[in-house]
Parts: C-alpha cells; sequence; structure tokens
C-alpha cells in the first residue's frame, strides 16, 4: 500500500471509530508496522489533521473533520454498489429511487478506472420474490421515526381482526415477502412488529412520544436481545444433575 493510500485509510479508521483506537489495532488493518502508524500520525497532524491522542493510549479523530468526496475504493464502490442493488430490489419507491440515483452519482463522480466497478461490478443483489403492497406510507413512516412522533394504525391481524393502535415507530424491517414496522404499541405497552401490508389506514399525528429516537431504538434493541436470550433458554434448559 503507497504512503498516500495508508494516510487516507488511518483517517477512515479513526473517522468510524467511536472511541480511541491503538496504533497497534491500525498497524494490524493496514498490515503494516507500528513505527509506520506513529510517523503516518505525525504526518497527518502535519497537515493539520485534527488528531488528538498519543502513543500507547489511543488516537481520536476530532468530529466535523472531513475529506473530499468519493475517495473511494474498489471494493467500498461495490459495497455501495450492491448495498444500493438490494435496496433498489426490497425498499420503498423512495429509498429505491434514491438507491438508483447514488448509483448514477457515483459513477459520474470517481475516476474513469474505477467506472467500471460501478456499471459492472462482480457481485450482484440477489432476486426476490415480490413484496407485499404497504397500507402506509412508508417513506413518511421514516420521516416519522426520525421526527419522533406517533402513527395511528388501523392494524388487521392473523385472523382478521381489526384494532386501533398508536405507536412509537422505531424503525422499519424486511422479511421476505412484507415489510415491518416496528414500534412502541401503546395499548399493548410493549415494542410490536406490525406488518405493514396487513395496516388498514394510518395517521400520522403530530404528537411527539417525546424520546429521542436513537434512545428508543437502544430501548428496542435491549428488548430483542432479552427476548433472543429468552427463546435460547427455552431451546436450551440447563442441565441437571442426576442423583
Amino acid at each position: 500500500m503507497r504512503r498516500a493510500e495508508r494516510l487516507f485509510q488511518i483517517i477512515q479508521i479513526l473517522r468510524r471509530s467511536r472511541g480511541p483506537v491503538t496504533a497497534d489495532a491500525i498497524a494490524v488493518e493496514l498490515e503494516t508496522s507500528k513505527r509506520s502508524v506513529y510517523r503516518d500520525i505525525v504526518a497527518l497532524v502535519g497537515q493539520r489533521a485534527p488528531i488528538r491522542g498519543e502513543a500507547g493510549v489511543g488516537y481520536v479523530l476530532d468530529a466535523g473533520y472531513d475529506m473530499p468526496p468519493l475517495m473511494l475504493t474498489p471494493d467500498e464502490i461495490e459495497a455501495a454498489v450492491l448495498g444500493a442493488q438490494w435496496v433498489i430490489g426490497r425498499g420503498d419507491p423512495a429509498l429505491a429511487k434514491a438507491a438508483r440515483d447514488l448509483i448514477a452519482k457515483i459513477a459520474a463522480a470517481v475516476p474513469e478506472r474505477l467506472r467500471p466497478f460501478v456499471l459492472e461490478p462482480a457481485s450482484g443483489a440477489p432476486r426476490h420474490k415480490p413484496l407485499a403492497a404497504d397500507g402506509l406510507d412508508i417513506a413518511q413512516a421514516r420521516a416519522w421515526i426520525h421526527a419522533g412522533r406517533k402513527i395511528r394504525l388501523d392494524y388487521r391481524d392473523e385472523h382478521g381482526t381489526v384494532s386501533q393502535r398508536v405507536i412509537w415507530p422505531v424503525t422499519v424491517g424486511y422479511m421476505e415477502t412484507v415489510r415491518m414496522l416496528i414500534g412502541w404499541c401503546e395499548l399493548r405497552e410493549a415494542f410490536r412488529s406490525f406488518r405493514t401490508d396487513r395496516v388498514v389506514s394510518a395517521e400520522f399525528l403530530e404528537a411527539r412520544h417525546g424520546h429521542r429516537p436513537s434512545v428508543l431504538r437502544a430501548r428496542w434493541v435491549k428488548h430483542m436481545e432479552a427476548e433472543r436470550a429468552a427463546w435460547i433458554g427455552r431451546q436450551c434448559p440447563p442441565a441437571t444433575d442426576v442423583a
């Protein structure tokens, strides 16, 4: 790896990390020596990259620092295109359009030598079965997730019974043939998953649920982890001693 590429990769490593990254960890990822990492850090600081830290403790890149856009490696380009292809096939119409635009923008912005990685990628997203039609506007649901607002649903369960639910939307999930809207259900006072094809009607309320989206999502993740641990416990009960 050339030194210029290594400097760029160090910035990438620090930018994606939430805590200090040691020279050892950087050296392992870049397959180089710690001495080279130390020299590169000094060079980056000399170029006014806002890196804080010291040898033996770790390094942090200050928030707000950015580099010229689309300095992508071939693998990063293929990863972006593969992800965009998946979204085109599974995302709601707004996301699918955005994914097509993303591929076009990458193709227009990268150097000519990298364009085949966009237009003729070696990997392709698998074909999927058609998704069932949504009973609500998924693009607006995503906007309400970010805004921390409530949604009122008229929802038909698997037996055909319709009930009204007010939910605090958390995330949109994807199954093989349906999309799911996950949220805190005020009626059940618990997290619930709602198949979007079973939504009879939806009202996007102006009322806020009062929790930051990241906090609500963290609560849901913790709930799912507890559910999974309980399921594993039921499948694999502890052994008992036999007298």
